[in-house]
């Protein structure tokens, strides 16, 4: 049976097992909102992201490999996808009180993705895309403007501009050839645990006083976010866009903010208001037309 490929050679529809691993990546990371709201309230939120990384680091040192030729974009990648993107994230959640605002905010990478690639890369965009981009932006000011979310837009905007960088990251993450998934990994829980140490001694305080008085659950936090959702489902996420065309994984990528407002109001009681769900459901259709578009120019070409 034939499989249809992009121009580049990568297939455009996902095997049945490689479909099974992007739920489940999805899955992770709705549960991991979860875990990070836990961790985030044990320990300075730089802190705890520079102990993520730093716990993966020891991990997958051996797995550092010098690349010639590739390493400004590796480290490009390494640190926007990284440090750089984790501690806006983390930030915006310690700021937030809702686990479900963040799931919804942090889909804004796929239009900023669109968005880098007009920028960067020279792409005509068309009007149905135009239209998707411009409901998720809507969507987000319909959130921002609820009372309930009004009073921490501080931390909404901080997980919007994680989406910004991490989707800048992506660009030179594609660029890459020829690189594992964990030699990615590695260089960004090298290059995170490190900076992010540095940044948040700089910047935060009380960083022993949390290692001392954390609980089993802020340790449990910092153990799930590091083997299930940097080891696991990130390693999964660098697996899969090595192989298929962006445009093919973002559409169930939605999986993950469904999760993540699920357990956010099952597991942390999270109270949605009706404009956040139509901010939140402005913002999905919008994102979901982005990808759709994507996917059929991937498709077809047009």
């Amino acid at each position: 049976m034939s499989v249809t490929t992009t121009s580049a050679g990568e297939p455009t529809s996902l095997a049945g097992r490689d479909l099974a691993l992007l739920i489940f990546m999805n899955l992770i990371w709705g549960l991991n909102l979860i875990s990070s709201k836990i961790g985030v309230a044990q320990f300075p939120p730089i802190f705890f992201t520079a102990l993520r990384f730093g716990s993966l680091a020891l991990f997958l040192v051996p797995m550092l490999r010098i690349h010639r030729g590739q390493m400004t974009n590796l480290f490009a990648a390494a640190l926007l996808t990284g440090p750089a993107a984790f501690a806006l994230l983390f930030a915006g959640i310690f700021l937030t009180e809702d686990a479900a605002t963040v799931a919804v905010a942090t889909q804004m990478g796929v239009p900023f993705s669109t968005l880098m690639s007009v920028l960067f890369l020279g792409e005509t965009i068309r009007w149905r895309r135009t239209v998707g981009i411009v409901l998720a932006f809507a969507g987000i000011v319909i959130i921002g403007f609820d009372p309930r979310v009004f009073a921490y837009w501080e931390g909404l905007a901080l997980v919007v501009c994680s989406s910004f960088v991490s989707a800048l990251g992506l660009i030179f993450l594609k660029r890459l050839k020829g690189i594992r998934p964990l030699e990615l990994q590695s260089w960004i829980a090298l290059l995170g645990g490190s900076i992010l140490l540095v940044l948040s001694l700089i910047l935060e305080g009380g960083q022993m006083s949390s290692v001392r008085n954390a609980t089993w659950e802020g340790w449990g936090a910092l153990l799930f976010t590091t083997i299930m959702s940097s080891l696991i489902a990130h390693t999964a996420w660098y697996y899969l866009v090595a192989r298929y065309p962006v445009t093919s994984l973002s559409p169930l990528t939605l999986l993950s903010p469904l999760f993540g407002i699920f357990f956010g109001v099952t597991l942390l009681h999270d109270q949605l208001t009706p404009r956040m769900l139509a901010g939140g459901a402005v913002t999905l259709i919008g994102v979901l037309i982005v990808v759709l578009r994507e996917q059929r120019i991937a498709d077809t070409g047009t």
